[in-house]
Order: C-alpha cells, then structure tokens, then sequence
C-alpha cells in the first residue's frame, strides 16, 4: 500500500507500475483510448488526471484507489 500526499506522486507510482509490467506507454495509452502523448503528460503532470481517468488507469495497472480516514485529523464541527 502507498500513502500519496501529492499528485506527483501518483505519476511516479503508476509510472513505476507500468514500468514494471513491461508496458509502453502506447500499450496502455490504447487500452485507454488515448494517445501514447495524452499518457506521457499524465505520468509526468498528473494533475490533469481526472477521477475517472484514474480509476480506468489504476485498474489497466492491476492498482486499487483506496481512500481512508486519517484517525489523527479530523476536522472541528461545521469546518467542513
């Protein structure tokens, strides 16, 4: 499991994982229906990176997005 602060990190990890699959970026930009560009700009400027975008790479990669409640912070009443 990863703990992601920042959206760098995630194109650094799903970077890694392609990576470790032996995928190109073409490979895995068809599978997405885009383009081998469209993918390179999402691994390196992954804030363009929609949710449903995510889910769709995470689930090429053989990833899960997991989202958990941090115990140490939660947010006074009405902060939300």
């Amino acid at each position: 499991m990863y703990k992601l602060s920042t959206s760098d990190q995630i194109g650094q990890l799903l970077t890694a994982r392609r990576k470790a699959l032996v995928l190109t970026q073409a490979e895995v930009a068809a599978r997405l229906g885009i383009s081998q560009n469209r993918l390179s700009e999402i691994e390196n400027q992954p804030g363009v990176l929609t949710v449903e975008r995510l889910l769709a790479l995470t689930g090429i990669l053989g990833l899960e997005v997991w989202l958990q409640e941090h115990p140490q912070k939660t947010p006074a009443q009405g902060e939300w």
